[in-house]
């Protein structure tokens, strides 16, 4: 690939970081908001997962700054799959934790017509910005671009249990659909959390 070929893709590369880190911001608010209104820890959780895709955006952003040699490059992606490593873990932590105290207070969530239609506008969105990324992922030949890639393919996983859990809370009344989806929720955070933090770069 020519240099110039290579600083294209990097643009594409960040408009598609810009994108995320305004997409996820707006929903990280409408869903923790929305979520605390509803008393619904699993919107609460997709905020927060909102908010860690801005992280990993502005840290992807940070990591295609400047003309950087190998090894910084390297360095730097190892940094970024740490921290989003960390944050993922976090937040599986915590959403295991409210959402157990929930079911053992038998404590349902309301019904969250703005928690559906938000769902349901991320399952649109979200295979579509995977995909756009792990296409420039490969280009640059990014480890960090796929991680991002992936957690945004994650995040579409996260709007279909998200989604389903508020459906059937909606529909039937179930008390503790709400808590069930998030902690179907769980797993997956801390498998993606577990994937970061093994990121090594091969110049440490």
């Amino acid at each position: 690939m020519t240099p110039s070929e290579r600083a294209v893709l990097a643009q594409r590369g960040r408009r598609l970081e810009y994108f995320t880190i305004g997409w996820n911001s707006l929903e990280g608010v409408v869903a923790v908001l929305a979520g605390a209104v509803a008393g619904s820890i699993s919107l609460v959780g997709f905020g927060v997962d909102s908010f860690i895709e801005v992280t990993s955006g502005a840290a992807l952003l940070w990591r295609m700054s400047g003309d950087a040699d190998h090894c910084t490059r390297e360095r730097r992606e190892a940094t970024t799959v740490r921290v989003v490593g960390v944050c993922f873990l976090a937040l599986a932590l915590y959403v295991a934790v409210e959402a157990t105290g929930n079911l053992r207070a038998r404590m349902p969530a309301e019904t969250s017509i703005v928690g559906i239609a938000l769902a349901i506008v991320s399952l649109a969105v979200m295979p579509l910005l995977s995909r756009a990324k792990r296409r420039v992922a490969r280009g640059l030949d990014s480890g960090a671009m796929h991680a991002d890639a992936r957690q945004t393919e994650f995040c579409t996983y996260l709007s279909a249990i998200l989604l389903g859990g508020l459906l059937v809370n909606t529909a039937f009344g179930i008390w503790w659909a709400d808590s069930v989806a998030a902690l179907l929720m769980v797993p997956i955070i801390a498998r993606e959390g577990i994937e970061g933090m093994r990121g090594r770069a091969c110049c440490d």
